[in-house]
């Protein structure tokens, strides 16, 4: 099939994850055009570089603003709107790239992003939605992580319901799998690139540490003094302080070789970190950023099944109570069933087939999964009353 793939430039979480899922629809001998934004462009046109079936379209997407570890919700607007009229013109430049190459996709995959989502949309192609975020507003949720900020929780889950309407299918990827409440929603296990299903979790007694830019002035400083040895990733400058602070000059190899060994690791709030922490076993203390609503979502949900903390501040409190209580996170998460990516491959190739057959979009799919749709929920799954957050290993349905 012809399948054009939108992937979001913010971060790259997304990049990563969407590699795993083109080199699966290459294999599958499917024809791929992607369209990316950002850091994520040159990203994915370096890896499939030289590759004939799929061909990797920039585009411009939106951009966000920090003031610290805060997102600056009004330099964001006012950024955005100053770049619009240029992006505007490059991505309609784009789309004329693709229609004078004569590239008419039977499906369109979408990681967040909008500019596939409008061409499916404006073409009448179906659609297929693959990401965490649509997690938020399809499932029914505890209390824990929508009451006690119920304006975040609504604002984010309505976001996230505009950003990506009438799907064919919504694929969402997650470490928690709460029932799903709304049809055409399927649930599976993180997306994992190869080097980390290939990793071994060998516990040491080093703590990795990978601190968001907000996060990095200060770290050493922060560290310092504290009984463990540290090894810090991210910092302008590789070295030895103190003897047991080691900064690390990034490596792929010698990451993944710090993070499958350490007793916990320290980091941001990004999702796919997150989930490479859960899939190795290795309890995580999570920094999100505040007012990035969808970050506290899931590290609310790590908290809650005990496989580790957050906090939005972090302090020399913080990080030796969260050490300390290492074991416990550790003794959870052999709770969590580690899988690889067959789940995910198994939805999208039937989705595809049932695109080529031309059938109606499924309310529910007949591939394994870790939670999907089963009709209405019953008022005790509406209400939070069952612990769904402790059941981390239900079985495939």
């Amino acid at each position: 099939m012809r399948i054009l793939y939108g992937v979001v430039g913010e971060g790259m979480g997304h990049a990563t994850r969407s590699k795993v899922i083109l080199e699966h629809l290459l294999s599958q001998g499917h024809d791929v055009q992607v369209v990316v934004s950002g850091k994520a462009h040159g990203f994915l046109k370096q890896t499939f570089e030289g590759h004939k079936k799929i061909k990797i379209r920039e585009i411009q997407g939106l951009t966000l603003a920090f003031e610290g570890n805060k997102m600056d919700l009004g330099a964001t607007v006012l950024e955005n709107l100053w770049k619009a009229p240029k992006n505007l013109i490059k991505n309609v430049l784009t789309y004329f790239e693709m229609m004078l190459d004569g590239f008419q996709p039977q499906a369109v995959i979408s990681d967040f992003e909008s500019w596939a989502y409008f061409y499916a949309i404006n073409h009448g192609v179906p659609f297929i939605s693959i990401d965490n975020q649509q997690a938020i507003s399809r499932c029914a949720h505890k209390s824990y992580v929508t009451n006690q900020n119920s304006r975040d929780f609504w604002m984010t889950s309505f976001f996230t319901k505009m950003k990506l309407p009438g799907a064919y299918h919504y694929i969402a990827t997650s470490f928690f799998f709460p029932p799903v409440k709304k049809a055409r929603t399927t649930l599976v296990s993180p997306i994992l690139r190869p080097e980390i299903l290939a990793a071994k979790s060998e516990p040491g007694e080093h703590i990795l540490v990978y601190p968001s830019a907000a996060l990095r002035g200060h770290i050493v400083e922060l560290l310092r003094g504290m009984p463990y040895e540290f090894r810090v990733y991210g910092m302008p400058e590789a070295g030895e302080i103190d003897g047991h602070i080691h900064l690390r000059p990034f490596s792929q190899e010698g990451f993944i070789e710090d993070f499958r060994t350490a007793r916990a690791v320290i980091a941001g709030g990004g999702f796919s970190m997150m989930s490479e922490a859960v899939h190795l076993h290795v309890p995580m203390l999570a920094v999100p950023i505040e007012g990035q609503y969808e970050q506290e979502f899931n590290a609310r949900y790590l908290k809650q099944l005990g496989y580790g903390d957050w906090t939005f501040q972090l302090d020399r409190e913080r990080v030796l109570r969260f050490i300390e209580d290492t074991p416990r996170y550790r003794q959870n998460l052999a709770r969590y069933i580690s899988r690889d990516n067959s789940l995910i491959f198994g939805c999208i190739d039937e989705l595809l087939r049932c695109i080529k057959l031309d059938e109606p979009a499924p309310a529910r799919l007949q591939s394994p999964a870790l939670s999907k749709y089963a009709g209405p929920l019953l008022p005790e799954e509406r209400d939070g009353s069952l612990p769904w957050g402790l059941i981390a290993n239900p079985a495939l349905s």
